[in-house]
């Protein structure tokens, strides 16, 4: 599961970050508590370069016949890509990256669960893999959208959730981009557990369970709770 995430660099730290230099987007600020939703953002690759905008997170497949279906579309299963109607075409052929500097989970059970940030050890920003489709209203409007790839967790997060992101290494992340690759025997390997030793989490406020709460509060850490 991936519910919430960070991405609190600069417009310049992002672009730098993904080799773009002529992206405007007078939008963007820096965001502790993205939700399922929001407008978030998203690299794909043009055929020539990267190029960074604005998906919805919460895919719509283009053939469904309601928008509310995106919310049952947060995240999509490694495993089962191939297999699900709403996930086939875009693994084929609409591949993206979702830029975040950490991500939300939560520990525990019942009433008793504490929210912890998830980050790498080095503290850069990582691309978490995703699939974004193009939906057309019935009143003729377009709106994209994606979802986040999850597959299960490595060693430190099984004591936090049994899943977690697909983080790419830095260095696959055009081979996921690449429009010419299609075959799942390629794209599937690269859909594995980040190496835990290479990651770390802390305990947050409980505030970062409402969406309304954006800001560096979110991503203090506290004492552990549990």
């Amino acid at each position: 599961m991936c519910g919430r995430y960070t991405i609190t660099v600069t417009l310049e730290e992002l672009m730098l970050r993904y080799d773009m230099y002529d992206t405007f987007m007078p939008r963007y600020s820096p965001k502790y508590n993205v939700a399922p939703g929001q407008q978030v953002m998203a690299i794909v690759h043009d055929g020539q370069r990267n190029k960074l905008g604005e998906l919805r997170w919460g895919l719509i497949p283009e053939w469904a016949k309601d928008e509310k279906i995106g919310y049952q579309m947060l995240n999509a299963r490694s495993e089962t890509l191939a297999d699900k109607p709403a996930f086939r075409k875009p693994f084929e052929r609409k591949r993206c990256l979702i830029p975040a500097d950490s991500f939300y989970d939560w520990k525990g059970s019942g009433k008793h669960k504490q929210p912890m940030r998830i980050m790498l050890r080095s503290k850069e920003l990582f691309s978490m893999a995703g699939l974004y489709d193009t939906w057309t209203s019935p009143e003729g409007v377009r709106i994209s959208t994606c979802t986040i790839i999850t597959t299960e967790s490595n060693e430190m997060m099984k004591d936090i959730h049994e899943r977690m992101p697909v983080i790419l290494p830095r260095e696959k992340e055009a081979v996921w981009l690449d429009r010419s690759r299609k075959s799942v025997d390629q794209l599937r390997p690269l859909l594995q557990p980040y190496p835990s030793e290479l990651m770390m989490a802390y305990p947050v406020s409980s505030r970062v369970g409402n969406v309304r709460n954006d800001d560096e509060l979110c991503i203090e850490p506290i004492s552990l709770l549990l």
